[in-house]
This record gives C-alpha cells, sequence and structure tokens, in this order.
C-alpha cells in the first residue's frame, strides 16, 4: 500500500505549504484560546488528511510507513495540536480495525474515518495500567449476545471529539491473553468523560478519562470477531504510532533548530552576531547532528516495516521501533533544551516558539511507551538473540 512517487510529491509539497501558510500562523491562536479553529479542521478534511493511512478501496489515500513518515515530519514544524485533530484519527485510533477488522468492520468504520466523519479514539491507559498495559482493569462480561463494560480510561487524546473508541477491555482471565479490544461508539448509554486535562503544554489537545458504567456493546464489535486478541492488536497498532511520533519528534527539532539558527543570525550581542560565537556554534551543530541521525534512523526503520509482511509483527522491527522512539523523542527533547539556551532569556518567554515547542515535547518521551519501555523492549529482545 503507497502512494505512486509523483502524486505522493504533490501531496507533500501540499501539506508543506499549508503547514507554513496556515497552521504556523494559527499557533498564537492556538496557544491563546486552547483550541484548532473549526476551518483548520475543515481543510485538513478537504486535503485528505483523515484518510492518509486509510486505503484507496475504503476512501483514503493509502500512504505506505515511509511515506506517512515524511509527512509526519512536516506536520511536526507546527504545534503539536494540529496533527493530534486527526493523527490519532488515522493512527492508534483506527489501525487496530485496518490490521486486524472483519471486512465488514472495515467497510463500516473506515471510510467515515477517511472522510473525518468519524473521529476515533484509542482507549487503553488507565488509571492503574499505563506501562503495564497487560494489567488493565476494565471488565467486558458477556451477557447474551453482548458484552457489559466498566471501568476507567485515562489521558485519551481526542476522547471530547470522538465518535468511537478502539478500546481494550480483559474479557477473560488475567494476562495478555484475556485482553480484547472493542469498537465503542462514544454515543452508547454510560458512558462519561471525564473533565479535559490542563497540561503543561501541547495546547489546543484534548484529553481526558472516559468512564464506562454498565456499557452494553454487541460481541460483534470485537475487533477481528475474536476475543483475546485485543493485546496483540494494540501492540502492532503502537508499533507504527511509535514510529510516526519518531517523525513528529524529527520535524519538531528541525522547526527548533531553523528557530535557533535564525535567532543567531539575528541576534546582535558585544557588537557582533550571537551566531559567531563558537560555543553558540556548538550547540547548533549538535542539535543538527543529532536530528540528522534520528531522521536517518526513522527512514531506514519504515522502509525495513514497509518491507515486512502486512500487519505481521517482526521482533525486530518491532526493537527497531522503539530504538527510534527512544533516540528522536529525548533527541528532540535535548534540541529543544538547547533551543532555549541559544535564545537566552527570551527562550523562556512565552511569545518565542522556543519556549512552546520545550513544553510540547516532553510529553513525546510519555506517550505511546515511556522512554523507560522502549529501553526494556530493545534490551528484552537482544537478550533473546543468540
Amino acid at each position: 500500500m503507497a502512494l505512486d512517487h509523483e502524486s505522493f510529491d504533490i501531496l507533500l509539497s501540499t501539506v508543506q505549504r499549508f503547514v507554513r501558510e496556515r497552521l504556523v500562523p494559527a499557533e498564537n491562536h492556538l496557544e491563546e484560546h486552547d483550541e484548532v479553529p473549526p476551518e483548520l479542521v475543515d481543510a485538513m478534511k478537504e486535503l485528505g488528511l483523515f484518510g492518509l493511512t486509510v486505503p484507496e478501496e475504503f476512501g483514503g489515500i493509502g500512504l505506505s510507513v515511509s511515506q506517512e513518515v515524511q509527512v509526519n515530519f512536516e506536520l511536526g514544524r507546527t504545534a503539536p495540536a494540529f496533527r493530534s485533530v486527526f493523527g490519532t484519527n488515522i493512527g492508534i485510533g483506527s489501525q487496530g480495525i485496518l490490521m486486524d477488522g472483519t471486512p465488514d468492520q472495515k467497510a463500516d468504520y473506515l471510510p467515515r474515518v477517511a472522510s473525518g466523519e468519524l473521529v476515533m479514539s484509542f482507549a487503553l491507559t488507565e488509571p492503574d495500567a499505563g506501562s503495564d498495559a497487560a494489567s488493565l482493569k476494565t471488565r467486558a462480561d458477556l451477557d447474551g449476545d453482548h458484552y457489559v463494560l466498566n471501568g476507567t480510561k485515562r489521558f485519551i487524546t481526542n476522547a471530547p471529539r470522538a465518535g468511537a473508541f478502539t478500546l481494550m477491555a480483559r474479557s477473560g482471565g488475567p494476562g495478555a491473553s484475556g485482553v480484547s479490544a472493542f469498537i465503542v461508539p462514544s454515543d452508547l448509554p454510560g458512558i462519561k468523560l471525564g473533565k479535559k486535562d490542563k497540561k503543561m503544554g501541547q495546547r489546543g489537545t484534548m484529553t481526558c478519562d472516559v468512564i464506562l458504567e454498565n456499557v452494553r456493546v454487541p460481541a460483534a464489535n470485537i475487533i477481528g470477531g475474536v476475543p483475546g486478541q485485543g493485546f496483540k492488536t494494540a501492540m502492532k497498532v503502537l508499533d507504527r504510532g511509535r514510529l510516526n511520533i519518531s517523525a513528529v519528534a524529527c520535524g519538531i527539532a528541525q522547526r527548533v533548530l531553523d528557530e535557533s539558527a535564525r535567532y543567531a543570525r539575528e541576534r546582535k550581542q558585544f557588537g557582533k552576531r550571537l551566531g559567531e560565537f563558537q560555543l553558540i556554534q556548538a550547540m547548533l551543530a549538535d542539535s543538527q547532528a543529532e536530528l540528522l541521525a534520528g531522521w536517518s534512523l526513522v527512514r531506514d526503520v519504515a522502509e525495513r516495516f514497509d518491507r515486512k509482511p502486512p500487519h505481521v509483527s517482526d521482533p525486530d522491527v518491532s526493537m527497531r521501533v522503539s530504538c527510534a522512539k527512544l533516540f528522536c523523542t529525548e533527541m528532540a527533547g535535548r534540541v529543544a533544551d538547547r533551543g532555549v539556551q541559544v535564545h537566552g532569556g527570551s527562550g523562556y518567554i512565552n511569545e518565542y516558539p522556543v519556549e512552546r515547542f520545550y513544553r510540547d515535547v516532553r510529553l513525546l518521551r510519555l506517550y505511546e511507551g515511556t522512554t523507560q519501555i522502549q529501553q526494556i523492549i530493545v534490551g528484552r529482545e537482544l537478550m533473546n538473540q543468540d
């Protein structure tokens, strides 16, 4: 699944122009009002951004992973909230259906995802089960041809916008094998949303708790129709999601480096440009080298991802995905920190983009698997090799 080269080049240049001309100028509105303007959401739908990864047969564009990371790099050059509007939808929100769903589930949900009519969220994390996803406590008890769901999901991105959730719940015994993945429409009786989270950064993104009290979900809404496969589905979904977060981290690092280099060229200190001081140049050089290393890693892993059989787990590729998530999100944090340092006191002032990105990138090392979880995945795979 991939777009032909000529069409992809046109799409990529369109996204670059949209970021430059529409999204970057709206960053101040985002910061002040904590919302993405509705007209920009409509523009995203018109550009087809809600269907980037949905196959053409279901009304999407059908990008390969290698193409998707390039688009996400460009989207990383602006505030993360803009990508969040559709990124969760085409990523972890609907990828479970695309990878493991039945033909009927794909035909029902994916066209609506691609058009932007339906926003989907990914509901895995719980108050007592974040990194240890296999220990989740939300229950799914069989009652006739329905399951009754009870529990709480935490930090669910786009929950206030969602029309449906890809939701993991325990339908069987303990451990990963007891977890099933459900498609849960958000308007079912018994679903309540918690108050919107106030976060350190990423203004304009929407996260909150999702509370389920005796929510009746048809058994036919289990992704793939087979109970007990939900944890496997979640891990496959997260592999692709983590690689795209890595690409976004590289895009953010590029934006911060561009802002820092521009400031260093324009700012005068002691009668000469700030960037003429070698210690300033050293910080910029370190950021450039780390950014190029991270972006090369992402593109290499994306190509390996595309070469493996579709929707099949590959431990070596998963290990490399974790390497990318580990390195690129930590790298973006270092680049943002240096960006603030290059700006001096101005870097601590909200009107400068580097201050905002400094807060935004901190989350990248936490969600979709913390840095420490990525280290465990990599270490475990190395220990399993002969």
